[in-house]
């Protein structure tokens, strides 16, 4: 079957994607092999003519948001990582840190939708059917998720709004 060795080369985004969410390179090789072996036992749920890779970043994040809301101890937060010393370039570096350390800081929600429409460069439609939100939510969260990385960014202060039910 064709579709079982087209899920070899999606493997360096989905490893992407899956640093970016989780921080650690450990806890991000199990969540791609996690994905992968669901991915394969779930093969025959994938409609051929549809986008694998969207099908795969779906797996993906629903294992995450499932792990992230399992009674498991998290793994060390991305801020209690050590930095990489710096040697030429510190100001990029810096810059790359402070970026990091603010995707970091913002909800899952947000970092996701920013990881796979600004990183992955998934579409708003592609990104709303891998999370499973509406398409306008998608964008919402977008906005939300530029606008509080560019306060934190600037080092204004982050107003944090209350969901109305």
């Amino acid at each position: 079957m064709r579709a079982r060795s087209d899920l070899i080369e999606h493997l360096p985004r989905l490893r992407r994607y899956a640093r970016a969410l989780t921080g650690d390179a450990s806890r991000a090789d199990d969540l791609v092999q996690d994905t992968m072996e669901r991915a394969l036992v779930k093969l025959d749920l994938w409609k051929p003519g549809t986008d694998l890779r969207a099908w795969l970043f779906t797996v993906m994040h629903n294992l995450y948001v499932n792990q992230a809301r399992s009674l498991r101890p998290p793994g060390p937060a991305i801020e209690d990582l050590p930095d990489k010393p710096v040697s030429g370039g510190q100001m990029e570096a810096l810059t790359a840190r402070d970026i990091r350390d603010a995707l970091a800081k913002l909800p899952e929600e947000q970092r996701a939708v920013l990881l796979l429409v600004g990183l992955e460069q998934f579409s708003y439609a592609e990104a709303a059917r891998v999370i499973g939100v509406p398409t306008g939510t998608v964008m919402s969260r977008l906005a939300r998720a530029r606008e509080r990385m560019r306060r934190m960014l600037t080092g204004e202060p982050v107003v944090n709004l209350k969901a109305v039910k």
